[in-house]
């Protein structure tokens, strides 16, 4: 059955096609010589130590801000109840809307010593100077990845404390437990490897960033690999800086799986929240002033705010807008993200029916390589995709021309970094359908490719369109591959709005930036939408 559906051929090409990235990366070391070694030593004694110390102090204020922000509001949202506080539970999910960097562009735009805010402040003190801290430097990074990436942290601590923390909560105060111990020894103990998993993964959406580190001129190792490939022309420098990079989100990837397995223990179904005896406690007067503010702070940092930024530059250069060329924009950046998201549901959906139907050997392996690809940052892919067709320049160029000079090269990339999202959907839609379901079809003669079509399918169909969606809406907002992979004439609205903002032009980045702002509040509505139809 399998066999006629995804043959070990096949499976071992997809693997191949897949694996490669990150197989090349490593194979660099393999080819280096006495000069490389030389240019490595160098390196290590002059930049690495500065993309070394950068990467760490953002990562460690990064996981601090995130970790401040994300637990305080779903503590809020969860276990206390005041004014606003159904409305925080989905506005507090915006900023997953808004790409770090198109944040980054906002605060630019406002903050610098030519924007709006200084320059009032000037009119107003006579003082001629800066009156605020660059925004594009290391601290303003901090900031932008903060109220950016704190949703990851917020969603998975709110689902943990969701399943018994009310109700815990409630008997620790039955037994005299005061508010703050509550906190102290159940709140927090029971998000605890939740809170672990949502800094993990904030952590690798910062190393795995390349807008926000390049325009703000910060020296990450993600920048790093962009400029020793494309400045200093040294393909090798780059592999060096990649494998690195690889090896830090690896780890931060294990750490953050360990947390979810955590996680699993700590969450209990025994016990709802929503008892009669078990309401979430009821805040007035200061204390819900301030659980609102705590509520309405992140988003108004990480999405009001720079909406708002970004349509005043907008509106001030709404004439010389070229609508001709936006248009273009939008179509090459839909219709990459449409096939991408196509094949990668397609693939994803064999990929999840062929371990449901036999989950060993080859097929357990496609579909964990599959499932680590988001984990390997764009720029990653990028250096381990260009590396063999530079090996391959000499014996087959016209291949060569098919990856570099067509989107061939640039959706492969895309189904490296995003088919675990789909696969991912679509395995939590299998979780949903019972086996006994599989067993009464085959006891009907319902067996192969008829029971993924004839049963499997019309079960699967909103995890499919879920999964469409978001790798859709990650491909829309996806930088670094797009940036180095496009073909020429193929701007997306991703690239043009990095290019446009790098060269001062905020009021014709603003259109492509909040275009794809748009388009990433299709997930958010689906994912708040969710959440309540749980609760």
């Amino acid at each position: 059955m399998l066999k006629r559906l995804l043959p070990p051929v096949l499976l071992s090409l997809l693997l191949a096609l897949l694996c490669l990235p990150v197989l090349a990366v490593f194979a660099s070391w393999l080819q280096i010589d006495r000069p490389g070694w030389g240019l490595l030593a160098e390196m290590a004694a002059t930049v690495l130590p500065d993309y070394a110390l950068t990467t760490l102090a953002l990562c460690l204020a990064v996981a601090l801000g995130v970790t401040v922000l994300g637990s305080l509001t779903a503590c809020a949202v969860t276990l206390f109840d005041f004014p606003g506080q159904r409305t925080f539970e989905w506005a507090l999910l915006l900023p997953l809307a808004m790409p770090a960097y198109v944040v980054a562009f906002a605060y630019t735009d406002f903050l610098q010593f030519s924007g709006p805010l200084q320059s009032t402040l000037r009119e107003l003190t006579g003082w001629q100077g800066r009156l605020l801290p660059d925004v594009q430097s290391l601290w303003g990074a901090m900031l932008v990845f903060t109220v950016a990436l704190y949703p990851y942290v917020y969603l998975l601590v709110r689902s943990a404390l969701a399943e018994r923390a009310v109700h815990l909560m409630e008997a620790a105060r039955l037994l005299g437990a005061p508010l703050s111990r509550r906190l102290r020894e159940v709140a927090l103990p029971l998000a605890r490897p939740a809170l672990a998993a949502g800094v993990g993964l904030a952590l690798m959406e910062t190393l795995a960033d390349f807008g926000v580190s390049s325009y703000f001129g910060i020296q990450t190792f993600t920048a790093g690999i962009y400029k020793a490939w494309l400045a200093m022309d040294n393909r090798w420098l780059a592999a060096q800086l990649a494998t690195v990079l690889l090896i830090i989100v690896a780890v931060l990837w294990s750490a953050e799986r360990a947390a979810q397995q955590r996680q699993r223990f700590a969450s209990g179904r025994g016990a709802r929240s929503g008892s009669a005896e078990a309401q979430p406690a009821r805040l007035t007067g200061a204390r819900a002033a301030l659980a609102w503010w705590v509520c309405a702070l992140p988003i108004a940092l990480g999405f009001g705010l720079p909406v708002l930024f970004m349509a005043r530059p907008l509106l001030e250069g709404w004439g010389q807008l070229s609508w001709a060329l936006f248009w273009q924009w939008s179509f090459n950046s839909i219709w990459l993200a449409g096939l991408t998201a196509a094949l990668a549901t397609g693939l994803a959906l064999l990929l999840a029916f062929g371990s449901r139907q036999k989950p060993q050997g080859l097929q357990r392996l496609a579909t964990r390589v599959v499932g680590l690809g988001y984990v390997v940052p764009g720029a990653v892919v990028v250096v381990g995709l260009l590396l063999p067709v530079g090996w391959l320049q000499d014996l087959a160029p016209q291949a060569v021309v098919l990856v570099t000079a067509t989107s061939l090269g640039l959706v492969w990339a895309y189904l490296v970094r995003f088919s675990a999202v789909a696969l991912q959907s679509l395995e939590s839609g299998y979780a949903r359908i019972p086996a006994s379901l599989d067993d009464s079809a085959r006891m009907l003669g319902v067996s192969g490719w008829a029971l993924l079509t004839r049963v499997h399918a019309p079960l699967l169909k909103r995890s499919a369109a879920a999964a469409a969606l978001l790798v859709f809406v990650d491909v829309m907002k996806e930088l670094p591959a797009t940036l180095v992979l496009r073909p020429f004439n193929s701007d997306t609205l991703a690239v043009m709005a990095y290019q446009l903002a790098r060269d001062e032009r905020l009021g014709e980045a603003a259109l492509p930036a909040l275009a794809l702002v748009a388009v990433g509040l299709l997930p958010v509505i689906l994912l708040s939408r969710t959440l309540r139809s749980k609760a």
